[in-house]
């Protein structure tokens, strides 16, 4: 990460907004810089690795070690989200349901029948097991990429929590990006506060966000309207003929 201009020069960052978006194109550096922050914040990850062990996270925890944190409070909670690892945390979730299933099961089969000692061990197994189901559903993988994550959204954020959210939007539909600025606005409102990397106007329309765009090598503040991402749209609904000549 040390070799992106955008890093070299970084100097002090204020997140004092209940949401910061970081835009910019691909390769700007806003996806590193949000997973050191996660990383340095100790964020758990909602994927189906931990920061700590995830060797896609490697770059990130290099950063993250050359970096100074402050904060004014201590959240309740701190959690870290990329869009293509909804999957992945959707399946171990269902793996772990397994292996409590199959924990029951042999507690069942090798613990003497009707012994309190085989009654405690099956019910923390299915007490676990519930609690999971509770959770995500019997069967976690069934929704589809988009249903799956904006289901994970509303079961995961709770009141007082820092997020951090990279390209959020990605397997949302339009209507689906419109549920999801619900659930952020939501959240605000109960004392959450969020710094998510994205391409998208819908969500970057949140009343009250800041929007930082990562371009030549620095940060700096814009408005919604003054993006690149709502200009682009607005004038290929306006005449997509004259992009598509183009092609």
């Amino acid at each position: 990460p040390f070799t992106l201009p955008l890093i070299r020069k970084l100097g002090e960052l204020r997140f004092a907004a209940p949401v910061t978006f970081f835009v910019g194109e691909n390769g700007s550096g806003k996806s590193t810089l949000l997973e050191a922050i996660a990383v340095g914040m100790k964020a758990v990850a909602m994927g189906s690795a931990d920061l700590a062990r995830d060797p896609t996270l490697a770059p990130a925890r290099a950063l993250a070690a050359a970096l100074v944190f402050a904060r004014r409070r201590t959240p309740k909670r701190k959690a870290f989200l990329r869009a293509e690892d909804v999957f992945g945390f959707q399946k171990r979730v269902a793996a772990e349901m397994d292996d409590l299933g199959d924990l029951g099961e042999h507690y069942r089969a090798t613990l003497r029948e009707g012994s309190y000692g085989q009654r405690l061990a099956m019910g923390v197994a299915r007490g676990q097991k519930g609690a999971l189901e509770a959770a995500y559903g019997a069967n976690p993988d069934a929704g589809s990429h988009g249903e799956t994550f904006l289901a994970l959204m509303q079961k995961r954020l709770k009141p007082a929590g820092l997020y951090f959210l990279d390209e959020p939007e990605t397997p949302l539909s339009p209507q689906r990006q419109l549920a999801l600025l619900a659930i952020l606005k939501r959240a605000v409102a109960e004392d959450c506060q969020f710094v998510i990397a994205t391409h998208a106007p819908i969500l970057m329309a949140l009343p009250g966000a800041a929007i930082w765009l990562f371009e030549k090598g620095r940060i700096r503040p814009v408005a919604w309207d003054e993006t690149e991402h709502v200009a682009l749209t607005r004038a290929f609904l306006a005449a997509p003929g004259r992009f598509l000549d183009k092609l």
